[in-house]
C-alpha cells in the first residue's frame, strides 16, 4: 500500500516571531494600551527580515492582541477592547452563568496553583509579584485592574511549566478576562471585597513561593469559591430586588 506522505516544511520565521510577541502579551510583560517597538527594531532584535516581523504584527492584528493607529504605531489591545460583547454573546448562547466560568476555573487553576508550587522559578515569582503590585496601583488609582488579574493567573498556569496547562489557558484567556473583569465589577462596590481579593492573591503567591502544594491549592481554592460566593448573592439581590419590585408594580 502506497501512503500519501507530505514532505516536512520547517516552521515559518513570521510564525516563530508572533509566538515570541504572543507570549510577551499573555505574560503581560507587553501591558495593554502599550505602544510596541517598531518593526525596524523588532526586526534588529529578532534578527529576522521586517517582512517576517510584518506578518507576524499582522496576524495578531487580526487575533485582536494588537492593534494599529495611524501616524502613531502599534499598540497593545486590551482584552477589554476585544471581542467582549461576543464573549458575552458566547455565554449567552450556552446559557452560562459567572458561576459556570468561575466552575471551570476551579478546575483549571487550583491543579495549575499546585503544580506551580512545585516548580516554580524565580522568575515565574517574579512574574506573579509583579503582577499584584500592578493590582494594587490599579485599585490605588480607582481602576479595576482587570488586566492585571488575569495576566497574575496567567502568571500561574506559565509556572507550571506544562505546555498543555500553558496552551488550554491561552486558548481559555479572553474567557477569563471576561470573567474576572465582570466579577470586579461586582466586587468593586464594597472595597472590602476587593482588600479581600487582594490578601487571598497575595496568599497564592506566598503558599507558591514557599513551594507548598497543598497550601497554593486552597488558597486558589477558597479565593475562587469567595467569588462565587459573593456573585451568588449579588445574583440573588438582584432577584429580590426584581420580585420586590414586581409585586409593587402589580399592586
Amino acid at each position: 500500500m502506497v501512503h500519501k506522505l507530505k514532505p516536512i516544511k520547517p516552521k515559518r520565521i513570521s510564525d516563530q516571531v508572533f509566538e515570541q510577541l504572543r507570549e510577551l502579551i499573555f505574560r503581560g510583560e507587553f501591558k495593554p494600551g502599550e505602544k510596541i517597538m517598531t518593526e525596524r527594531e523588532l526586526s534588529d532584535a529578532f534578527d529576522v527580515s521586517r517582512t517576517s516581523v510584518r506578518d507576524a504584527i499582522n496576524k495578531l492584528v487580526v487575533m485582536g492582541l494588537l492593534e494599529q493607529k495611524q501616524g502613531q504605531g502599534t499598540f497593545v489591545r486590551s482584552p477589554g477592547g476585544r471581542d467582549h460583547e461576543f464573549m458575552a454573546e458566547a455565554m449567552r448562547s450556552q446559557n452560562a452563568t459567572l458561576l459556570d466560568l468561575l466552575e471551570v476555573r476551579m478546575g483549571l487553576e487550583c491543579n495549575s496553583a499546585a503544580l506551580a508550587a512545585q516548580r516554580a522559578v524565580d522568575r515565574d515569582i517574579t512574574f506573579m509579584e509583579d503582577s499584584l503590585r500592578e493590582i494594587n496601583d490599579e485599585m490605588g488609582a480607582g481602576r479595576l485592574g482587570a488586566s492585571a488579574d488575569t495576566s497574575f493567573h496567567m502568571a500561574i498556569a506559565y509556572a507550571t511549566h506544562n505546555p498543555l496547562q500553558v496552551y488550554i489557558m491561552k486558548r481559555f484567556y479572553d474567557f477569563l478576562f471576561y470573567g474576572i473583569e465582570e466579577n470586579l465589577i461586582k466586587l468593586y462596590e464594597a472595597p472590602d471585597q476587593m482588600e479581600n481579593i487582594i490578601g487571598q492573591h497575595q496568599a497564592i503567591v506566598d503558599a507558591i513561593k514557599e513551594h507548598d502544594t497543598q497550601a497554593a491549592y486552597l488558597a486558589t481554592k477558597r479565593h475562587i469559591e469567595y467569588v462565587m460566593k459573593r456573585v451568588g448573592e449579588q445574583k440573588r439581590d438582584a432577584r429580590e430586588m426584581r420580585e420586590v419590585l414586581g409585586s409593587n408594580n402589580f399592586l
